[in-house]
C-alpha cells in the first residue's frame, strides 16, 4: 500500500466519534466517509472535522473502492454481519470489542476474515495504555521472573444506564472482558480454568435486568500462573484501574492515574487529586495509540498487536465466567477450542 490510507467509519456514537477525532488530523489518513442510522445527528459534527461523506447506509462505505479500511464502531449485535461483508469487500478491519456475544459466531466470522486474507484488529485499547504496556514489556524481559500471580482491579465510577445494560451483553462480556484480555496479554499464557463469584450489590435495576454489578474472577493459566480480577460498576472515588504481576524475582505494578500528581501536605494531612473519573480520560492515549497501530499495520504491514484470535480468547473466558457464575463451579476452557485461530 502507498503512504496514505483511506478510511470509512461505521457507527458515529461516542466511540466512533472519538476515533474519528483522534485520527482525522494524521497526514497519512483520509477519513472519506462515516455512517450512522441517526444521520441527522452526525452531519454537522462530521462537516466540522472534515469528513467528506455522511451516510445512513454502511454499505455505501463497503462498496466504495477508494476506501481501504473500516472502523466498526456500531453496536456489538451488528459486528459479525459487518465484518463478514467488509472482509468480502477486501477491506482491512478494526472492530470494537467484543466481536460478538456468541463464541460460535465469532469463530465463523474469523474464518471468513482468514479466507479473505485481510487484517482484523480488535479494539482492546488497554493493551496500548503506556502503563499497562510497560507491565507487559517488563514481564516479557524476564525482569520479575516466572509469573506466579496476576491481580487486576477494574471498577467504574458509576453504573451505566438501564438502557445500556439491556444491550451490553452483561458484565462479563461488556466490562470484565477487557480484564480477561489484559490477563492473557501480560502473562503470555492462555487461560485453562475460570471460577467466578458475583452479585448484585450496586443497583437493583441491574439485577432486575438479569445482570450483576460486582464480580470476582479467579483464573488458572496454562503456564501454571494464577489470576484474580475484581470488578464493580460503582467506585465512589473514581475510575479505579490497577494491575500487578507478581513473579519469582519480583513484581511490577501499574497504579491509578490522577489529573495531576501534585500532593499538598499540611498539618491536617496529605491531599491529592481524586482519580480520573471517566474511561475516555483515563485511556485517552491508549485509544490514540491503538488506531495509530492499526494504520501502521495496514500501511507498512506491521504485525497486529491485538488480532481476531485475541478477541475470541477473551470471549471464551467471558463465556466460561458466565457459566461459572450460573453453576457456582469452576469451568475449564476446551484447549482445542482455545487454539482454533
Amino acid at each position: 500500500m502507498g503512504e496514505k490510507i483511506t478510511i470509512g467509519i461505521i457507527g458515529a456514537g461516542r466511540i466512533g466519534r472519538l476515533h474519528a477525532e483522534n485520527i482525522v488530523h494524521i497526514p497519512k489518513v483520509r477519513i472519506k466517509a462515516i455512517s450512522d442510522i441517526f444521520i441527522e445527528n452526525v452531519k454537522e459534527w462530521a462537516h466540522q472535522i472534515g469528513i467528506e461523506s455522511v451516510t445512513a447506509d454502511y454499505h455505501d462505505i463497503l462498496n466504495d473502492p477508494e476506501i481501504d479500511a473500516v472502523l466498526v464502531c456500531s453496536p456489538t449485535s451488528t459486528h459479525v454481519a459487518i465484518i463478514r461483508e467488509a472482509a468480502g469487500a477486501g477491506k482491512y478491519i478494526f472492530c470494537e470489542k467484543p466481536i460478538s456475544f456468541s463464541v460460535e459466531e465469532t469463530k465463523e466470522v474469523l474464518e471468513v476474515v482468514k479466507e479473505a486474507g485481510v487484517k482484523l484488529q480488535v479494539g482492546f485499547n488497554r493493551r496500548f495504555d503506556p502503563n499497562f504496556k510497560k507491565v507487559h514489556d517488563t514481564v516479557r524481559e524476564d525482569t520479575i521472573g516466572e509469573v506466579h500471580i496476576v491481580k487486576i482491579t477494574s471498577r467504574d465510577p458509576e453504573p451505566p444506564s438501564a438502557e445500556y445494560i439491556k444491550n451490553s451483553g452483561g458484565l462479563f462480556f461488556d466490562m470484565a472482558i477487557h480484564d480477561y484480555d489484559m490477563a492473557r496479554y501480560v502473562t503470555g499464557s492462555e487461560v485453562e480454568e475460570v471460577y467466578v463469584q458475583a452479585a448484585n450489590l450496586v443497583d437493583p435495576v441491574i439485577g432486575e435486568l438479569g445482570d450483576i454489578d460486582t464480580a470476582f474472577t479467579v483464573l488458572k493459566f496454562e503456564n501454571g500462573a494464577l489470576g484474580v480480577i475484581d470488578n464493580s460498576r460503582k467506585a465512589v472515588y473514581g475510575y479505579d484501574q490497577r494491575l500487578e504481576v507478581f513473579g519469582a524475582k519480583g513484581s511490577v505494578t501499574a497504579q491509578n492515574e490522577h489529573p495531576t500528581n501534585v500532593e499538598i501536605s499540611t498539618a491536617d494531612g496529605v491531599l491529592k487529586d481524586t482519580l480520573k473519573h471517566f474511561f475516555l480520560d483515563r485511556y485517552k492515549d491508549a485509544y490514540m495509540n491503538e488506531t495509530h497501530a492499526f494504520i501502521d499495520s495496514v500501511l507498512y504491514d506491521k504485525p497486529l498487536v491485538c488480532r481476531g484470535n485475541d478477541g475470541l480468547q477473551a470471549e471464551l473466558i467471558a463465556k466460561a465466567a458466565k457459566e461459572s457464575f450460573e453453576t457456582k463451579k469452576p469451568v475449564k476452557i476446551n484447549r482445542e477450542t482455545s487454539r482454533s485461530f
